[in-house]
């Protein structure tokens, strides 16, 4: 009986049929280039699965580094497949194709513990589930994780290495050019034609107090500035400039570690003249994160369609008193340097004022507000005041002048409110405010 049973199992175990995916990796990796190219890869698996009499249910290709975990989406979908059921097997070049990660390779590992994944062939081996082979698999996954491992630290070596001895182991900053010389490697000479430009841009800020914005609209407008790939500068290129070390003679490494050391390269600027800049960067820095306005994030440009921020302003009067001046407009998120002039908080509360105006009384959803305000201002005339006669109709006021009264007087979160109730999207276009569909 033991006999027949084990024979019946024997043979059930042979009818199962492993499914694979052939999966081909081309890794950007710098050691890698010389390693076979995804069709190389395709063409020599399939000819082991013709001799071996595999069946390929799909091929997949990637062209992505296997040092980080979960990053790879195409051997993500695999994984996700193997776990219904889809496949059954992998059909790769090596096992450094799959995982040069524990994140990985442990994903793996599970989908066999699992026995969802029944086998994994290379050129060479095969890994099937059983505790010797999963054991082989991770050792040589592990190996391919050791190599990046000390690659990385090599390559930090000698970037450090570099810096030291002042040279600039990497791409040179708009104004200069790399030397191509292979005796004169990491070396940087000025750009003659933009480094001039670079010290105007430094200078624009710091002795004009040119905005960044408008150093841009100089740069890409007036002289047609480009880098030495063709390209124009954007905002944020600008104020990454206006913060380099490089551009007064120091290297920082590693970058924003404040760690400098002394270039070999001709400084474009004067240390003090970068420090200046240094200093306006940390006076203008606007922190709005800690500085609430009250019709931000209601309101979008009629131009562009970019969001409305909005800054203040203090002018000191004749009297000795300090004037505060709001003014709302667009962030250009969607469109560099929008033309959409900016509009005083005083003005747009106006035109709010005339819009609501204009809206039926029940569209306003402030009634629940207004209601409770009434309530407190009875239980206030009552308790406080001792007047216990109600108020007389004629002595109430109308839902709109609370709206008026909360859109001048209220705090930021009451005329938020207010405005939320609005059907459509306030939008902002040449001063003038008016509401859109959603």
């Amino acid at each position: 009986m033991e006999k027949t049973q084990s024979i019946t199992a024997a043979v059930e175990a042979k009818a199962v049929v492993t499914k694979y995916v052939l999966y081909a990796r081309k890794s950007t990796e710098s050691d890698e280039k010389q390693a076979l190219s995804i069709d190389s890869q395709i063409k020599e698996m399939l000819r082991i699965s013709e001799r071996d009499g595999l069946q390929i249910v799909d091929i997949r290709r990637e062209s992505h580094s296997a040092k980080d975990s979960g990053q790879r989406p195409i051997f993500n979908e695999i994984l996700t497949d193997i776990r219904s059921g889809r496949y059954t097997g992998i059909l790769t070049w090596a096992p450094d194709r799959l995982s040069r990660n524990a994140g990985d390779l442990g994903s793996l590992v599970d989908l066999m513990d699992q026995k969802l994944l029944l086998e994994i062939r290379t050129f060479g081996q095969k890994f099937a589930n059983n505790p010797n082979e999963k054991f082989l698999l991770m050792i040589l996954c592990s190996q391919a994780k050791l190599e990046n491992d000390n690659k990385s630290l090599n390559v930090k070596r000698g970037l450090r290495t570099r810096i030291e001895m002042g040279l600039w182991p990497g791409h040179a900053p708009t104004g200069y050019l790399s030397q191509k010389r292979v005796d004169l490697k990491c070396q940087v000479i000025l750009d003659t034609e933009r480094a001039p430009v670079i010290r105007q841009i430094f200078e624009k800020y710091v002795y004009e107090e040119w905005s960044g914005r408008k150093i841009f609209h100089w740069l890409k407008f007036d002289i047609n500035f480009r880098t030495k790939y063709q390209h124009h500068l954007s905002l944020s290129n600008i104020y990454i400039i206006l913060q380099n070390h490089f551009y007064y003679g120091m290297l920082e490494y590693p970058k924003g570690s404040g760690i400098l050391h002394p270039g070999k390269h001709e400084p474009t600027i004067t240390r003090e003249l970068f420090l200046a800049a240094q200093n306006r960067l940390k006076r203008d820095e606007v922190k709005r994160e800690s500085k609430e306005f009250a019709f931000t994030k209601l309101m979008v440009c009629g131009l562009c369609g970019s969001g409305i921020t909005a800054e203040e302003k203090f002018k000191k009067l004749k009297n000795g008193t300090v004037a505060r001046y709001v003014y709302y407009g667009c962030t250009d998120s969607k469109r560099t340097y929008c033309k959409n002039p900016y509009i005083r908080e005083e003005e747009l509360i106006s035109q709010l004022i005339q819009i609501i105006d204009t809206i039926d009384v029940n569209e306003i959803g402030m009634r629940h507000k207004f209601d409770e305000e009434m309530k407190r201002y009875d239980k206030f005339r009552k308790n406080v005041l001792g007047v216990t006669e109600k108020l007389k109709n004629s002595e109430r006021a109308d839902i709109r002048v609370y709206a008026r009264y909360v859109l001048r007087e209220g705090s930021n979160e009451e005329k938020r409110e207010l405005l939320s109730f609005l059907k459509g999207k306030l939008s902002v276009s040449e001063k003038r405010v008016e509401i859109v569909p959603s």
